[in-house]
């Protein structure tokens, strides 16, 4: 089997991370050979309630919104190009630019809005958070290009590319619709009633978005 590790918007996964994800995954593959199943499954279920526990505060944050507002913006730029588009890397450079520019935008809005608000000066702690907010605004704009760096590369066609960079973004807000449906203790159905309807928004604002380009 084959386990693709991606991580959330935000959080740090370096070399440190890294080594201690690969001890985690030895560990069990260990107990698993030596029979010692109900070791395994403990450890498993102890990790995923850990999980759990990290989506819960994920969507529980600030960053939700930050990454379905950058979303947006990144969709409407891919609609908007998208009957005369440009080649796949200078796709993935706009994506990318306007991500960057977005970002930005944010970090020094919510930087003097701070300062107006307060009548203090920031501190270097709210920078980084600050930072690390214009970062989830970063990350939704500029996930599709993704897809563009894989059609610059050969890997994909650019309408695939185009394709794909649609549908996942507005896979992704339907997504944050039905989590947050779920966590507000709504039943399967009407979750996915939710997600219809917020990825229907969604859609809509992307549309106007993308004609006002």
């Amino acid at each position: 089997d084959v386990f693709h590790v991606v991580p959330m918007p935000d959080t740090r996964f370096g070399p440190a991370e890294r080594q201690a994800l690969v001890a985690e995954l030895q560990t069990a593959v260990t107990l698993l050979d030596a029979r010692r199943f109900t070791e395994a499954r403990r450890r498993i279920n102890r990790r995923l309630i850990e999980l759990r526990r990290a989506i819960e505060a994920h969507l529980g944050s600030r960053d939700v919104a930050r990454v379905i507002y950058g979303s947006i913006i990144g969709l409407a730029l891919v609609v908007a190009l998208g009957n005369h588009p440009p080649s796949a890397a200078t796709m993935a450079g706009f994506l990318v630019g306007t991500a960057v520019a977005v970002g930005l935008a944010e970090a020094y809005s919510e930087f003097v809005g701070t300062e107006a608000r307060t009548r203090r000066p920031v501190k270097r702690t709210q920078v980084r958070q600050l930072l690390a907010d214009a970062g989830a605004v970063t990350f939704g704009a500029g996930f599709p290009s993704l897809f563009f760096v894989l059609a610059a590369a050969g890997a994909i066609d650019t309408d695939l590319a185009f394709s794909l960079a649609k549908w996942s973004g507005l896979g992704l807000i339907c997504a944050y619709g039905f989590l947050a449906a779920r966590l507000s203790g709504a039943r399967l159905g009407r979750a996915f009633v939710h997600a219809v309807l917020v990825g229907a928004v969604g859609g809509a604002l992307i549309a106007l978005k993308a004609l006002m380009h």
